[in-house]
């Protein structure tokens, strides 16, 4: 009797069109770069918008498809005006970010009102946005939120930026049990330090990067590149069953 053999979904992307919010360097760009690889169309946002046309020629000289669009998902009512027209997206991930690290007895309203314009309300309204244009053209995608390690856990001098990591957490679950009925699936992608400008600032300082090494269980600082294949796995139908969670690429960090 001849035994049948599952057959292991798919990670390719073809025919998919995805955006990547924060892709003109670090953790977006990697991002880009993966899923622009494992076939997809990608639209690159970001901010600035000449950084972000050399990123997204990179992307184009290794031989796959993007577009750049200029875009700031701490501005709710831009990006209410510039995504709709773009039409329905299969993939969003979400890398825009910002972080303004001090002890919270020192924390200034502005600092505070600031990562979380960008870290929770540009992530929150960005992720209804596309799932807004999911449903109305059917398709069964695949939200995907970058947050850290430190929204799972607490950090020093980093009360404001956990708080935000901590939130985005808690929403990506809510909208889980809502998008779920319409087979779309939202999951959080937690990186713990990456070797990206955002974490120079504490990696500079031997110190802090001996506590870093320390803490992360398999002795080294992550790199871009090991994101990439987190970030194709969410996105593509590998991950089909899975929604509402959080894939922590921490390095053990959160383990002990």
């Amino acid at each position: 009797m001849t035994v049948a053999l599952p057959k292991t979904p798919s990670f390719r992307l073809d025919g998919k069109r995805a955006l990547v919010a924060g892709a003109s360097s670090g953790i977006g760009l990697a991002c880009a770069a993966a899923l622009a690889e494992a076939g997809a169309h990608v639209v690159m946002a970001a901010r600035g918008r000449a950084k972000l046309d050399e990123a997204v020629e990179a992307v184009r000289s290794a031989g796959f498809a993007a577009e750049a669009l200029t875009l700031d998902v701490g501005d709710v009512d831009a990006m209410a005006d510039v995504l709709p027209p773009l039409g329905a997206f299969d993939c969003l991930i979400n890398s825009a970010g910002i972080a303004r690290h001090t002890p919270a007895l020192e924390t200034t309203a502005g600092d505070y009102d600031a990562v979380m314009a960008t870290n929770v309300r540009g992530a929150y309204f960005l992720s209804t946005e596309i799932a807004r244009g999911m449903v109305a053209a059917g398709i069964k995608g695949s939200i995907v939120n970058v947050t850290s390690q430190m929204g799972h856990i607490g950090g020093i001098d980093r009360a404001v930026y956990c708080g935000s990591k901590h939130a985005v957490e808690g929403f990506t679950k809510a909208m889980a049990i809502e998008f779920g009925p319409h087979g779309i699936r939202i999951n959080t992608l937690a990186p713990t330090f990456i070797r990206t400008p955002l974490a120079e600032q504490t990696l500079a300082n031997p110190e802090r990067r001996a506590w870093v090494e320390s803490k992360i269980k398999l002795g080294r600082v992550g790199e871009v590149e090991d994101i990439m294949g987190p970030a194709v796995f969410l996105a593509s139908d590998a991950s089909a069953l899975i929604t509402g969670t959080s894939l922590l690429v921490d390095g053990g960090w959160t383990a002990g």
